[in-house]
């Protein structure tokens, strides 16, 4: 039997949200030490320390841009870096149902587990479109024996 799994990472517009306020912050920072060092004699060590702090954060969020947030196989799934999310992991027949809505304006995908626990992924913040994500996951869940059809609330 062959191992299906599938793994899905944040979109590109998110990044490049997430991109742009840690640049902005960054600019900030490095101006408010530029001026601390300048005006306040502290010492040019501040400056560089700072600066690799920045540069630290920008690695962390290449590394988010590359991470994996949801992965499915053919025994579960697995959440990672979605606050937010609930359960983080779980087997599909675990999975009582699957719904689809929204959440504080994003289109989400709840997974309704048999114990009263739920996991909610934000579709819209995931690579790929919503649909072949939906698909995906049903797909899935059909392998795993624990689907439910998709409903609307």
């Amino acid at each position: 039997m062959s191992t299906v799994s599938s793994g899905y990472r944040f979109s590109s517009a998110l990044i490049v949200r997430l991109l742009r306020s840690v640049l902005g912050a960054s600019g900030l920072v490095l101006a408010l030490l530029v001026l601390a060092v300048a005006l306040l004699s502290a010492p040019p060590a501040v400056l560089l320390v700072g600066l690799l702090l920045l540069l630290a954060v920008l690695a962390g969020v290449a590394a988010v841009r590359r991470a994996e947030v949801v992965r499915f196989d053919e025994t579960g799934y697995r959440v990672r870096l979605v606050r937010g999310a609930g359960v983080r992991r779980a087997r599909w027949t675990e999975v009582e149902d699957v719904v689809a809505t929204e959440l504080a304006g994003a289109r989400c995908v709840v997974l309704r587990l048999r114990d009263g626990r739920s996991t909610t992924l934000p579709v819209d913040a995931l690579a790929g479109g919503r649909d072949a994500f939906v698909r995906d996951l049903q797909q899935h869940l059909n392998r795993g024996h624990g689907y439910r059809p998709l409903r609307r609330p």
